[in-house]
């Protein structure tokens, strides 16, 4: 699988915990702090993936400011998911409509990332990046993802 596959396919998995998460109510406090743990390794892991492996190689290929700008926006992204909303919503008490309200922003960020990397920085990959290179990195990211999954 190519790099931009295995990472849509990522987005789509998280896309659709989210979904799950925020449509669940304060009466479920004990399935929400399980549906999150999944949602934070998922992330966890693909943020990972991209840092080390995908987003490198975009930055390599980059030939215009763009490009550049796309990379550190997606990496500032990341680092507002997992440093400011996603602590938060681990200390909210799971029954509460802060949790709730916590939740739907996460969901919002993280859709509006991986949408932006799926219209925007994929779609610079694919003329940056050739399909041999795309293929190498997705085996690559897929062995890492599993190490990390396994971890």
């Amino acid at each position: 699988m190519n790099a931009l596959e295995l990472l849509k396919q990522d987005h789509d998995e998280v896309r659709d915990l989210l979904t799950q998460l925020v449509n669940t109510t304060e009466q479920a406090a004990k399935k929400r702090p399980e549906l999150l743990a999944k949602i934070e390794k998922e992330l966890h892991v693909h943020t990972q993936i991209e840092e080390e492996i995908f987003y490198p190689a975009f930055l390599k290929a980059a030939k215009k400011k763009e490009d550049e700008r796309l990379y550190h926006e997606a990496l500032e992204e990341h680092r507002a998911v997992e440093d400011q909303v996603m602590p938060d919503l681990k200390k909210a008490d799971p029954g509460s409509t802060e949790f709730s309200g916590q939740a739907k922003v996460l969901k919002e960020l993280v859709e509006h990332h991986a949408s932006e990397e799926e219209d925007e920085m994929f779609e610079h990959a694919r003329k940056l990046i050739s399909e041999n290179e795309l293929e190498k990195l997705g085996e690559k990211m897929e062995e890492r993802k599993a190490q990390l999954m396994a971890g």
